[in-house]
């Protein structure tokens, strides 16, 4: 399969337009133009934008201002950005692998 066909599976598979996606991206304008590529291709999941590897961190973790999400809650699909400010994307795989949380989401 290309990768635009393996992009479909994610509005086709049953059961996913509830799911999250976890955005991790530093530059506005690549933010804005994942979004309408999502739009584009009628994705139309939910999305949390993740400023930078820390940020999108706390978003798993449930730390900082995402302090009060339920965290046995997890993205289906993260998008996430190598080249980031303040951490950059393998620092976060790093970091995500350490967790020992039951019903974590999978690298």
């Amino acid at each position: 399969m290309t990768w635009p066909d393996n992009w479909c599976l994610l509005k086709t598979k049953k059961g996913m337009k509830n799911k999250i996606i976890l955005l991790v991206e530093d530059n506005p304008d690549d933010q804005v133009l994942t979004i309408q590529a999502l739009k584009n291709s009628n994705i139309i999941n939910e999305v949390i934008i993740a400023d930078d590897g820390i940020e999108a961190l706390d978003y798993l973790f449930g730390r900082g201002k995402y302090a009060r999400r339920d965290t046995t809650q997890f993205p289906s699909v993260i998008l996430l950005d190598i080249n980031l400010s303040k951490m950059n994307g393998l620092e976060v795989l790093k970091e995500s692998a350490k967790t020992k949380k039951p019903n974590s989401f999978r690298l």
